[in-house]
């Protein structure tokens, strides 16, 4: 039997302004910029101030260029009969070309980035060089082509013969292929193309200058004890070769001279990726200045053109189309209103979400990493009087750059850690800690996850290896084996 039943409750929901408003937050400042210039695009009551300052400057001109019509056409007459010299042709390209490299408010030049080359093309250029059939110039467009971003070939060299015999119809001898892929890893930067760590190393090492005796005995390293090397059982190694500790030290100096990523370095083998910083805390005498870094941020406002048609509009007794005219007016009136004001509701959040954190983390700014204290969203949400949600939204993608370099906001939130004196100290002091006890430890004798952890210990604070182990791996440090130098 179906009944009805009547009932009150409270429900939440978001409003379209809202909505916008939390999307905007999410955004870092370059993000912002092109939403903002999207918003032009899509909504004509929009325009950037600094277009109607062009606007204004244009009249002014006109209007001065009128009032100066008469005196210029009686100086006119005058100066008909000058002639210009070649210096004054050269001073007058030096304005132009002054102009053209010069900002309205500025007196500096902007010089052009100069054109990235590519590795594909650095070794393309040095392949053309080469004396070589059509075939074999395919196979090494193939190999290059082929290279990942550490300049390794990953492919097995015969599925590209192989695949080059299938779909080119081009038949190379393997022995011909591995000759070029010989010459091919002599290229600049020395290495490239190699298949594996080993492979790379040798190769550099019989280009290298430097010692005939230690060079040899460097190859020899690697091609006979490659394993004991990579595991640093440097005893093994000199007691099979028969070698003094000398001799040992000075060919291991050698190899570590050189590169295990060859495609890695001075030439760009995929666009560099550039952090831009949201915000800018620098120290001002005594005083923490924090700046929003939104320079380059268009200045955007509602065109007077547009507000006077609407209130023309809103006043007549209006037609159907002057209806329609107005309803369209009112509806992107109101979505550039609420964009503008999200945007400055948006301004105001950040810069209350990064005094907060200067507050709390205000001996990190003024003396580094290991001063940096345990905090949570909910830390910050208490301060401002806002949800957790919006100080997650915030940080996440943001970036703070200061005196101790550029952080994403995320780096200043981590758990605690009770010490014996019950001060709590951040995870992140802790990984400070276990990385300033790796630097100062005696290379012939590294110390153990499970040393590290009494060590800490005795200094109040208590962590199990394995939590010192999992720091260590975050650091990127290896085991205590692999750390042992023979010196």
């Amino acid at each position: 039997m179906l009944t009805l039943n009547q009932r009150l409750s409270q429900q939440q929901r978001l409003s379209p302004q809202q909505i916008q408003y939390q999307k905007l937050l999410q955004l870092n400042n370059l993000a912002l910029e092109q939403r903002i210039k999207t918003e032009l695009e899509i909504n004509p009551l929009l325009v950037e101030e600094m277009e109607l300052d062009t606007e204004q400057e244009d009249k002014d001109k006109e209007t001065e260029s009128e009032t100066e019509t008469e005196v210029d056409s009686a100086e006119e007459s005058d100066k008909s009969d000058e002639e210009f010299t070649l210096e004054d042709f050269m001073n007058d390209d030096e304005l132009d070309h002054e102009k053209l490299n010069r900002s309205n408010d500025e007196e500096v030049f902007h010089p052009i980035a100069p054109q990235r080359t590519s590795l594909y093309e650095h070794l393309r250029e040095q392949l053309m060089v080469l004396d070589l059939d059509d075939n074999l110039y395919m196979l090494g467009e193939e190999i290059i082509g082929n290279l990942d971003a550490d300049g390794y070939m990953k492919r097995n060299l015969a599925e590209i013969v192989n695949e080059l015999e299938l779909f080119e119809h081009v038949k190379i001898d393997m022995k011909d292929a591995e000759e070029l892929l010989k010459k091919i890893q002599k290229f600049d930067p020395i290495g490239i193309a190699s298949r594996t760590l080993q492979e790379c190393l040798i190769v550099q090492l019989q280009e290298a200058k430097a010692d005939e005796y230690y060079k040899y005995i460097a190859v020899k390293i690697l091609e006979d004890y490659y394993d004991e090397f990579t595991k640093r059982r440097f005893d093994i190694i000199k007691k099979k070769m028969k070698l003094t500790d000398d001799t040992l030290k000075e060919a291991l100096d050698l190899i570590q001279k050189m590169n295990p990523k060859p495609g890695e370095g001075s030439i760009d083998i995929v666009e560099m990726i550039q952090v831009t910083p949201d915000f800018i805390v620098e120290k001002v005498n005594d005083s923490w200045i924090i700046t929003l870094n939104d320079k380059s941020m268009p200045s955007i406002t509602i065109d007077k053109k547009y507000l006077e048609m609407f209130d023309a509009n809103k006043r007549k007794k209006r037609s159907d189309r002057e209806k329609a005219t107005y309803k369209f007016l009112r509806e992107k009136f109101e979505s550039a209103k609420w964009f503008i004001a999200c945007i400055q509701q948006r301004r105001d959040t950040l810069m209350k979400i990064m005094r907060a954190i200067l507050e709390m983390q205000y001996e990190f700014f003024e003396k580094g990493p290991k001063y940096l204290k345990p905090m949570i969203y909910k830390d910050i949400a208490d301060i401002i009087g806002m949800d957790i949600s919006t100080i997650s939204r915030v940080v996440n993608g943001k970036y703070v750059q200061s005196p101790q370099g550029i952080h994403e906001l995320k780096y200043f939130f981590s758990e605690g850690l009770s010490t014996d004196t019950g001060e709590e100290v951040s995870n992140k002091h802790i990984r400070e800690r276990v990385k300033e006890i790796i630097e100062s430890e005696n290379k012939k004798a590294p110390y153990s996850d499970e040393k590290i952890a009494k060590m800490l210990q005795a200094e109040g604070i208590h962590v199990a290896r394995r939590t010192i182990a999992k720091y260590r791996e975050m650091l990127k440090i290896p085991v205590a084996r692999l750390r042992k130098e023979n010196i």
